[in-house]
């Protein structure tokens, strides 16, 4: 029996379901692109502005030790939509196809036919489903796409290349390319040097279309279309693209912050578009994307369907080094070690906020150790049904305060095939990593004590080698064989 059939069985044997089916809240699980762990207000940050953000973590519960499940775009994206971690996902790497060019659009590795998604989830549910922003799994013409991988309706970047510059020429509406007002330039261009620097800079920042404008647009309109309470409730992932480099921002958002930092131009030497003014840039990318979600929560509030709708925040991986971000001067991930790309605490800790008037209590701050391949079991408990086989555990008793009745993760479990192969374990307070496991497959254990060393600067592993053996067979009970030899790094079968 596939999965397809199992979970429709398990959703029509629910009793409670259908007829509690007014009961059902809507959903909006909004995931950002690069949004390092401290880069909100309510997580710390004292240089860029999240007054809507910050607002909803007041009127809701920011969590402090939520983790994405790998710290890059594509299988994090992977593996929050289908509950499994990153030793069972059937996505691991930015495992890219075709070239950056509109003509060479060919998207990442596209999901499975038979994955079971939270679109599945929802629309056996009986919800209206959109998936809008940035999707990273497949092309329109695949069976990665998403409107067969349970969302009915698509709007954005089908690949994650393209989402690279935030004046794209196109973005997609379910399988239609929708043309933008923005002409066609390389955001990857080395900077000239042959013609005067502010027209340099000016072509880097071409158009009237900003790619994050359409995708509200879009999310206003499916939320406008949504139904009385009692009726179809919906399920939104809206997967804005900022922060993600390159850092590009309409000219008033960026206007708002110039004279506020001390500034030097980023000639694109770590890839990516050349700006004037790098931190400005950056921090209104941030402060932009915080206005947008906040006139999402202001519609719901107008339309009356704000005590219905569970709002859900948080960011794909961490921050990034690349593209003339300065997360030292911004202290993105603030006392985190490590960045995008890492498996330390900075490359996969990530903010997570969640509110629900009337549920979920206000003003809450919760230490409880998730992840975000839990958000399928999570689901799957809201709605009064068994999940389908996953490696999460709902966190729905701690977003309702009943934390007493929290069943807590034994381990969190997360490998990364590239920057050398990388693994790492956290079980309670101790943190396991291993590092460039392809070039040395006996490297042994780094191993902190979260509780003591946040920041990961103290290795401990000559006083703990019973923990080395622990997490060692963890690793070998939860890693999976993967469909791609360049993924392969735990227990390769080849030279």
């Amino acid at each position: 029996m596939n999965k397809f059939v199992s979970c429709f069985l398990l959703l029509l044997t629910a009793l409670p379901l259908w007829a509690q089916k007014s009961t059902q809240p809507n959903i909006i699980y909004i995931f950002v692109d690069d949004l390092g762990y401290a880069e909100l207000g309510s997580y710390g940050q004292t240089k860029i502005r999240t007054p809507h953000l910050d607002q909803l973590a007041r009127e809701g519960m920011r969590f402090t030790q939520h983790y994405a499940s790998t710290p890059v775009c594509a299988p994090s994206r992977c593996q929050l939509l289908t509950g499994k971690h990153s030793g069972h996902s059937y996505i691991r790497g930015n495992y890219e196809l075709g070239g950056a060019a509109d003509s060479l659009e060919a998207g990442q590795m596209p999901l499975h036919a038979n994955a079971f998604t939270l679109g599945h989830l929802m629309q056996q549910a009986g919800y209206r489903t959109a998936c809008i922003g940035k999707w990273g799994l497949g092309m329109h013409n695949t069976t990665g796409n998403p409107n067969r991988q349970g969302f009915g309706y698509f709007y954005g970047y089908l690949d994650q290349k393209q989402a690279h510059n935030h004046y794209p020429t196109h973005l997609w509406e379910n399988d239609r390319w929708d043309t933008l007002r923005n002409p066609v330039f390389d955001v990857h261009r080395p900077f000239p040097k042959n013609i005067p620097e502010d027209e340099a800079f000016a072509y880097y920042r071409q158009g009237q279309d900003y790619a994050l404008d359409k995708m509200a647009e879009k999310a206003q309109r499916f939320i406008a279309e949504s139904k009385p309470k009692g009726t179809q409730p919906f399920f939104l992932y809206l997967t804005f693209t900022a922060p993600h480099v390159s850092l590009q921002a309409p000219p008033a958002a960026i206007q708002e912050y110039l004279g506020q930092f001390p500034e030097q131009p980023y000639y694109g030497e770590k890839s990516y578009a050349a700006t004037r003014y790098p931190r400005a840039t950056y921090a209104a990318m941030i402060t932009y994307m915080d206005k947008k979600i906040g006139e999402l929560l202001a519609q719901l509030k107008a339309q009356g369907i704000d005590e219905n709708t569970l709002v859900i925040f948080s960011s794909d991986n961490g921050t990034t080094s690349m593209g003339g971000t300065d997360y030292a001067y911004f202290e993105s991930v603030g006392p985190l070690r490590g960045l995008k790309m890492d498996v330390y605490e900075g490359g996969i800790r990530m903010p997570m906020l969640a509110r629900w008037p009337g549920k979920i209590p206000s003003g809450r701050v919760t230490d409880h150790i998730s992840a975000q391949y839990d958000v399928m079991a999570t689901f799957c408990e809201l709605l009064g049904v068994r999940p389908p086989e996953t490696d999460g555990i709902s966190f729905l008793p701690t977003l309702l305060g009943k934390a007493s009745r929290q069943q807590p993760h034994e381990y969190l479990y997360f490998e990364y095939p590239e920057r050398g192969g990388q693994v790492a374990v956290r079980m309670g307070n101790w943190k396991g990593v291993k590092r460039d496991l392809r070039t040395n497959r006996q490297v042994p254990w780094e191993i902190y004590d979260l509780s003591q060393d946040i920041s990961e600067s103290r290795n401990l592993a000559a006083q703990h080698p019973e923990l080395a053996a622990r997490f060692e067979a963890i690793v070998q009970r939860e890693h999976q064989p993967t469909h791609i030899r360049e993924w392969e790094f735990i227990n390769p079968k080849f030279k």
